[in-house]
C-alpha cells in the first residue's frame, strides 16, 4: 500500500501539473492579445515555479528531518486550498497599452501559484521520501511514471478535455482533482514521516543515510555541469524541432504535440528500465540521423517536404533525446543526491527553453536554433564520450559537419533575401521572384511557410491587389459594393498592406497590426500603403483589445484577415468577439473574415455565430486563376441581409455547409479537433 500510496500521489500531481498549463493559459488569452507572447510569457512562469519547486524539494530533503518535512509540506498543502477553484478574477484584465507581460506573471501567481509550486515539488520530493522509507524500491521507475502522467495530461486536454467541456467547467473539475492530490500527498507525508526505514538528519552536509549510501562519493562540479548541459540541451531540441516544423515546414494543427510527446516519451524509456537505453546502440543511427537532418536544413526541397521532413525530425528528435537522456539517467546518483540531479535537470531545461524562446528570436534573423543545436549536442556527446577515443572522434566529425550544414542553411537563407528579420511573434522575409514576364515579377511577405501578401514589382501593376485580396476575392467584393461615398475600412492584420489598394481619396483604412516588424516592412519593402489615395490609420496593438476600448469606429467594412495554419487567434473568432466587431460597423456594414485555410473548416464556425446572433452569412469563393491571386474562402457577415444581396455578391455566393455537432466558440469554449478538416 505504501508503493500505491506514493506513485498515485506522483502520477496525480504530474497530470495535474501538466494539465493546469493550457487550463490556465486559455483562460486569460483574450484579456491580454490572444497573441504568442502571452502563451510565451505563461511558460516562463511555469518554468520559474517549476525550478524553484524542484529547489525547494532538494532543501527540504537534505536540511529537515521527516517529521518536519510532513509538518512544513502539509501546511502549505493545506494553504493551497485556499486558491481554489483557479479561476482567473476578470478584475486582472487590463486596462492601459502598456507592456502586459509583469501582469500575467502576477495574475498567475496570484491565480496558481502556491497549487503549481507544490505540484512542481512532489516529484522529487516524494522520490527522496520513497528512497528513505522503501530503500529497496527502483525510485527512478517514479520519475518515469511522472513522465508519463504528464504525457497523459498532454494527450487528453486538446482532443478529451477541451473539446467537452468550457473552461470554467474545467476549472472546476481541475480543483477537484487538486483536492485528492492533497489528501494523498498529505497521507504521504505522513507516511513518510512515521515510517523512515533511513535516519535522516538535518545538517549542512545533507541527510545522512545507510553507510552504504553515506560512503557514495558526492557528485562533482562536473557531474553537475553535465547535468545540467544534457537536460537543457533535451528541451533546447524539443523546441527547436517544435519551431521547425510548425513555422517552416507544415503549420498543422496539434503538430506541435508530436515532439513533446517523443521528449516525454525519451524520459518515460530511460529511467524506467535501463534496458531502453545502450550507448552501442544508439550512437551510430543517432550520429546519422541527426547529420542528415542537418543537411535537410539547407536542401530547400527536402527539407521543406512534409512527408519526408516531419518524419525525419521527429525520428531525429526521439533519437538524440534518447541519448540524452539515456546518459542522464546512466549518470544518476544515489538517493541521497536525488533531489539535487533533479534540481540540475529542471535548470537545464530551463535554461535550454530561454535559449531558445527568449534569446533565439532576438539574436538570430531566422530559425537557425536547430542547427545549432545539432552542434552543441555534438560537441557535447564528444565530451561525455571523451574516455572512449573513437567515439569521441566521430561526434567532432559530426559537429563538423553540422556546422557546415547550419553555414550552408544561413547562405541559402540569405542569398535572395531583401529582408530576414525576427522578433518574439515569429521570422519574416521578403523575396523578390523573377520568373518570365519581367511585368510578372513580385516581391513577396512570408512568415515562415505563410504568404502574407505580393506586389507587382512593374511600375505599372504595383497597385493591383494581389495573392488573397483580388477584385474577386470575398473581401475585393465587400469593398468595391461598399458604396459610392467614402468609404471607411477596418483591417485586422496588415501583412504587405495590399488591400490599401483598393483605398480611394476620401477613403479612411486603419489597419490593427500586433507586429511592430510587419508595419516597418509594409512601409518600407512595399509601396500599397504610400500609393493608396486613401488615409491610411495604424493601430499597433491586438485589434480585439484596441476595438474594446476604441469608440465605435462605424466601418463600412471591417476584414479579419488572422486565420492561417495552425496559429488560430481564437478570441478573434468567438460570440464575444463577433459583439465587439457589431459595435463598430455602421448600419449596412460588413464583417469579412478570411477563412481559407488548409487544415481547418473556419466557414461553419462563422455561420453558427452569425445564426446565433441573427445576422445573415455567405461565402465567397474565387479561384484565383491569375499568377499572383490564390484560392480564397471570404465569410461575409451583416446585420443587413440587402448588404449582401448586390448582384456582384450573390452571383458569387455559396452555402455555407454545416458541421454536425458543432457548438458556438465562445471566450470559455472552443474545438479546434472538431473543425478539422
Amino acid at each position: 500500500m505504501t508503493t500505491v500510496l506514493f506513485a498515485g500521489t506522483i502520477f496525480c500531481s504530474a497530470f495535474l501539473l501538466f494539465l493546469v498549463q493550457p487550463l490556465i493559459s486559455k483562460q486569460i488569452l483574450p484579456w491580454f492579445g490572444g497573441s504568442a507572447a502571452v502563451w510565451a510569457t505563461c511558460m516562463v512562469f511555469f518554468q520559474v515555479v517549476l525550478l524553484a519547486g524542484y529547489a525547494y524539494a532538494d532543501w527540504m530533503a537534505r536540511r529537515l528531518v521527516p517529521r518536519r518535512q510532513a509538518l512544513v509540506h502539509g501546511a502549505l498543502l493545506a494553504l493551497s486550498l485556499l486558491f481554489l477553484p483557479i479561476a482567473a478574477d476578470p478584475a486582472w484584465k487590463p486596462e492601459s497599452a502598456q507592456d502586459p507581460a509583469l501582469r500575467i506573471l502576477l495574475l498567475l501567481g496570484a491565480t496558481i501559484g502556491l497549487p503549481y509550486f507544490l505540484l512542481s515539488t512532489t516529484g522529487p520530493l516524494v522520490q527522496s521520501w520513497i528512497a528513505r522509507t522503501l530503500p529497496d524500491a527502483r525510485v527512478y521507475r517514479f520519475y518515469a511514471l511522472s513522465n508519463f502522467a504528464s504525457l497523459l495530461a498532454l494527450v487528453s486536454y486538446p482532443f478529451l478535455i477541451e473539446p467537452s467541456a468550457a473552461l470554467l467547467l474545467q476549472a472546476r473539475l481541475w480543483s477537484v482533482l487538486y483536492l485528492l492530490f492533497v489528501l494523498l500527498c498529505a497521507a504521504a507525508a505522513l507516511r513518510f514521516a512515521r515510517g523512515t526505514a533511513i535516519p535522516s538528519q538535518p545538517s549542512g552536509r545533507g541527510a545522512s543515510g545507510s553507510d552504504r549510501e553515506a560512503s557514495d562519493p558526492p557528485p562533482r562540479m562536473r557531474d553537475y555541469l553535465t547535468w545540467l548541459a544534457l537536460s537543457a540541451m533535451g528541451s533546447w531540441t524539443l523546441l527547436a524541432v517544435t519551431s521547425h516544423i510548425t513555422q517552416n515546414i507544415a503549420p498543422v494543427p496539434f503538430l506541435w504535440l508530436l515532439p513533446l510527446t517523443l521528449y516525454l516519451l525519451s524520459f518515460i524509456l530511460c529511467f524506467e528500465s535501463d534496458r531502453w537505453y545502450r550507448r552501442a546502440i544508439y550512437l551510430a543511427p543517432t550520429a546519422l540521423v541527426t547529420a542528415f537532418c542537418a543537411y535537410a536544413l539547407q536542401h530547400a526541397t527536402l527539407g521543406l517536404n512534409l512527408k519526408v521532413a516531419v518524419p525525419l525530425y521527429a525520428i531525429g528528435l526521439l533519437l538524440i533525446c534518447m541519448l540524452l537522456h539515456g546518459e542522464l539517467a546512466q549518470m544518476r546518483p544515489k538517493g541521497r543526491y536525488l533531489t539535487r540531479f533533479y534540481l540540475m535537470l529542471s535548470l537545464g531545461g530551463a535554461l535550454g527553453g530561454i535559449a531558445v524562446s527568449i534569446v533565439a528570436p532576438r539574436v538570430l534573423p531566422a530559425y537557425f536554433e536547430l542547427g545549432i543545436g545539432f552542434v552543441i549536442v555534438a560537441c557535447l556527446a564528444a565530451w561525455v564520450f571523451r574516455r572512449k577515443p573513437l567515439q569521441a572522434g566521430a561526434m567532432l566529425l559530426l559537429a563538423v559537419a553540422c556546422g557546415y550544414f547550419v553555414h550552408a542553411q544561413i547562405n541559402l537563407y540569405r542569398k535572395d533575401m531583401l529582408v530576414l528579420v525576427r522578433n518574439f511573434y515569429g521570422s519574416l522575409r521578403v523575396a523578390d521572384t523573377r520568373q518570365g514576364d519581367p511585368r510578372n515579377h513580385v516581391r513577396g511577405l512570408y512568415h515562415g511557410v505563410i504568404r502574407h501578401g505580393e506586389q507587382y514589382l512593374d511600375p505599372q501593376r504595383r497597385r493591383e491587389p494581389t495573392s488573397y485580396y483580388g477584385r474577386d476575392s470575398g473581401i475585393g467584393l465587400a469593398i468595391v459594393n461598399a458604396g459610392d461615398g467614402p468609404r471607411r475600412v477596418g483591417l485586422i492584420g496588415m501583412g504587405a498592406g495590399t488591400l490599401a489598394a483598393y483605398g480611394r481619396a476620401g477613403d479612411v483604412y486603419r489597419f490593427y497590426e500586433i507586429n511592430p516588424q510587419v508595419i516597418d516592412i509594409a512601409g518600407r519593402d512595399f509601396s500599397f500603403l504610400l500609393d493608396s489615395p486613401a488615409r491610411i490609420e495604424t493601430v499597433l496593438a491586438d485589434a480585439r483589445l484596441a476595438l474594446e476600448k476604441e469608440a465605435p469606429q462605424r466601418f463600412d467594412v471591417l476584414a479579419v484577415d488572422a486565420f492561417s495554419g495552425d496559429a488560430i487567434p481564437v478570441h478573434l473568432l468567438t460570440r464575444e468577439a463577433i459583439a465587439i466587431y457589431l459595435r463598430h460597423l455602421r448600419p449596412g456594414g460588413v464583417i469579412a473574415f478570411h477563412v481559407t485555410n488548409r487544415y481547418l473548416q473556419l466557414a461553419p464556425i462563422v455561420r453558427q455565430l452569425a445564426d446565433e446572433q441573427g445576422l445573415v452569412s455567405v461565402l465567397i469563393h474565387d479561384d484565383g486563376m491569375r499568377s499572383t491571386l490564390h484560392k480564397t474562402d471570404w465569410v461575409l457577415v451583416s446585420q443587413d441581409p440587402a448588404a449582401l444581396r448586390k448582384p456582384a455578391l450573390s452571383r458569387a455566393s455559396l452555402p455555407i455547409p454545416s458541421i454536425p455537432g458543432l457548438r458556438p466558440w465562445t471566450d470559455d469554449f472552443n474545438n479546434l479537433f472538431q473543425v478539422l478538416k
